[in-house]
C-alpha cells in the first residue's frame, strides 16, 4: 500500500512512544507500506522534524529522514487547481493524487472532502486499521 504521511503524523510518531503515530513510524521503517514523497514534502520533513521545540532525539530524526530519502517513492505530481485551508498542505495532496496513495493526517479538516480530488484521507487510527485488515 502507498501512503503519504502528513508531517504531523511523523512528528507525533517520533515524540510519543507507543502511540498510534509511533506505530505508523515503526511500520514505515519496517517497510510495511510504501511512503510517497516529492521534493517539497521531503523539504518540509527536513525543516520540521529537527526543530528543538519537539525535542526529538537527533538520532531518531536522522534514521527517519535517511530512510525516507533512500526508500520513499519519489513522485513528480501534477499541480492541482484547488485551494486548501493551508497552502502548505497542497503538496501532500498532490503527491497522494499522483501516486494513487492514501493521505494520512491528524488534521483531516485541512483537506475538505470536496477538494480531495479522489484521494482517500485517513486518520492515523484509520490507516493502522486498514493496514491490519490487509495483513
Amino acid at each position: 500500500m502507498r501512503a503519504v504521511l502528513d508531517t504531523n503524523v511523523l512528528v507525533s510518531g517520533l515524540i510519543t512512544k507507543g502511540g498510534t503515530c509511533a506505530q505508523i513510524v515503526d511500520l514505515l521503517l519496517e517497510e510495511a507500506f510504501d511512503a510517497c514523497v516529492d521534493g517539497r514534502v521531503l523539504q518540509e520533513y527536513e525543516a520540521v522534524l529537527p526543530r528543538p521545540k519537539f525535542r526529538i532525539r537527533p538520532a531518531r530524526v536522522d534514521i527517519t529522514l535517511d530512510y525516507l530519502r533512500d526508500e520513499a517513492e519519489v513522485v513528480s505530481p501534477m499541480p492541482l487547481a484547488i485551494e486548501l485551508p493551508h497552502d502548505s498542505d497542497l503538496p501532500f495532496l498532490e503527491v497522494a493524487a499522483q501516486a494513487r496513495a492514501v493521505l494520512v493526517t491528524g488534521n483531516p479538516r485541512h483537506f475538505p472532502e470536496d477538494r480531495r480530488t479522489g484521494v482517500t484521507v485517513l486518520s492515523p487510527r484509520e490507516f493502522l486499521d486498514l493496514l491490519s485488515r490487509q495483513g
